[in-house]
């Protein structure tokens, strides 16, 4: 396959496995757009293999164990072997988990070694969080467990903008951006969570407004990360998720589940005219 159709290919999965993130990339300038692209798609391939439903527990922390020593190797990803290794499960496993090294091709060099380590930790200590059966009893489970799933996205974002443009951001700043991206996603998933996986991600004596609360410290910590941002094609990337978590929020805080089409729509442009 050539370059041009695998940056093709990888703008496709994006879009059918991200509704957050896909329109904040699509807006950033064409290195950036891929190196973006490709990282968030090695971090979503972990993501799927965690989230899986039906597959064994064990099957789920061998496959994220293997995934990370392949990573963690000081050679080229090995991609026939990783083939090999998820090919007894491709009916199970989507798309993105699949090609997980094809979209490490279209990141560039400069910046692989990077993402594959942090790919590497994300899928380590998710197979931790298996073998764990997800049991978050304390704030510290709950930081941990956030740490792992979102807080590294954002510390791997924050290692893509010094390598594009020398943009400095503060570490403990980007996990709290993570964190508070995952709060709404908990808060929003909390009841189907439960009912299909048997999973609460809700430190045992918290109410739901702690973690709305809990949302809200970590969101806090994102507007003070955009602070340190001057480019504005990054700075534009940043303020899209963070705008779409805030006013799902309040969209919940109102009773209702989630955003419409149409004022996700309408708020992107707004964040867009700002800047």
């Amino acid at each position: 396959m050539t370059q041009k159709k695998l940056e093709k290919e990888a703008m496709r999965v994006l879009k059918e496995t991200s509704r957050t993130f896909y329109i904040p990339i699509t807006l950033l300038k064409r290195e950036l757009k891929l190196t973006v692209g490709s990282a968030y798609l090695c971090m979503r391939a972990i993501d799927e293999i965690e989230d899986h439903e039906e597959m064994a527990p064990e099957i789920k922390a061998d496959l994220l164990r293997q995934t990370r020593d392949l990573l963690m190797s000081e050679n080229t990803f090995a991609k026939q072997t990783y083939e090999t290794m998820v090919q007894p499960y491709e009916a199970e496993l989507p798309e993105v988990t699949l090609r997980l090294a094809d979209w490490l091709e279209i990141c560039p060099e400069g910046i692989q070694r990077s993402v594959r380590n942090y790919t590497a930790e994300m899928a380590d200590g998710m197979a931790d969080w298996v073998e764990k059966d997800w049991e978050i009893h304390t704030k510290e489970d709950l930081d941990d467990y956030t740490y792992y799933v979102a807080g590294l996205v954002g510390v791997m974002l924050s290692d893509i903008w010094k390598w594009y443009d020398n943009t400095e951001t503060d570490y403990d700043l980007a996990i709290g951006f993570g964190r508070g991206l995952q709060a709404v996603n908990i808060l929003r998933n909390q009841h189907e969570d439960f009912a299909e996986r048997g999973v609460r991600f809700i430190p045992d004596d918290w109410t739901r407004e702690d973690v709305f609360a809990y949302a809200d410290e970590n969101l806090a910590k994102a507007d003070a990360y955009l602070e340190d941002i001057e480019t504005r094609n990054i700075r534009l990337f940043c303020k899209i998720p963070l705008g779409l978590a805030k006013s799902t929020l309040k969209t919940m805080l109102k009773g209702h589940e989630k955003m419409t089409r149409t004022e996700v729509e309408t708020l992107v442009e707004e964040i867009k005219e700002e800047e």
